[in-house]
């Protein structure tokens, strides 16, 4: 039986070089949302983060899934990475103001630093109040990928705003630690060996298994998305996850 409390998925699902491996053949592209719900119930929407889609993109997105179908918005690049979180009030706004019809399709959204963004306190308390303030109603999770945010004062900010730290596998590339800041974990893969293009082993899919079955176990909700999408390893992997998850623990 499966747990609303676990939702696994990969980053995206507008992938055409999954035809013939994930998709059909005679699958058309603007087609492949409905297969990719018959596989999944969540999706991490990773194109959010480099262009804004239209209202009536977002409508039909919601109109051709289930209720119970979660997106997670991927916050965009102008704001995080252009802007780098300073003077970005309208940028905001703006980025909410295209789902706010989706606000109740949700899952946590997602918002990646930048490489070159070092830890800075002001900045980020700053940010969080400005999310806090304007944007409450939704649950947010940060993915660093400079060093210098892995400390003590970031994850207790992080937990102090009730925002989840993102765990991020992707080899030696980025930083990784497990850091468990608020009652829901969010866990992104990118691939070990090389960067989106590396396959999960069994062994590393069945120790995720058991700490995403420890967290359950702890009451915590959890997200799990694959980015590792060349060759279609996101769905074999993440497809395999859940079946180790309910083939061998009980998540409920």
């Amino acid at each position: 039986m499966k747990s609303r409390k676990l939702s696994i998925g990969t980053s995206g699902w507008s992938y055409k070089h999954w035809s013939g491996i994930f998709y059909a053949k005679d699958i058309k592209p603007d087609k492949y949302l409905e297969y990719y719900i018959s596989r999944f119930d969540c999706v991490e929407l990773n194109s959010s983060f480099y262009n804004l889609p239209r209202e009536t993109t977002v409508t039909g997105w919601m109109n051709r899934t289930p209720d119970t179908f979660r997106f997670c918005l991927k916050l965009s690049r102008f704001i995080t990475h252009q802007m780098q979180l300073v003077n970005i009030e309208l940028a905001l706004h703006k980025f909410f103001d295209v789902f706010e019809g989706m606000k109740n399709r949700l899952g946590p959204v997602l918002i990646q630093l930048p490489p070159g963004l070092s830890y800075d306190k002001p900045l980020i308390c700053n940010f969080l109040n400005l999310l806090k303030e304007h944007y409450n109603q939704y649950r947010f999770a940060v993915e660093v990928r400079n060093k210098s945010w892995t400390n003590d004062s970031f994850f207790g900010l992080l937990s102090q705003f009730g925002v989840s730290f993102v765990i991020a596998d992707s080899g030696n590339r980025y930083p990784y630690f497990e850091a468990v800041t608020t009652d829901f974990i969010y866990l992104r893969f990118h691939g070990r060996e090389q960067l989106y293009a590396s396959d999960y082993s069994e062994n590393d899919l069945k120790s995720y298994a058991e700490k995403i079955t420890a967290w359950l176990n702890e009451g915590k909700e959890v997200w799990a998305f694959f980015n590792n999408d060349y060759y279609c390893f996101a769905v074999k992997n993440a497809d395999r996850l859940k079946k180790i998850i309910y083939q061998f623990y009980n998540p409920l």
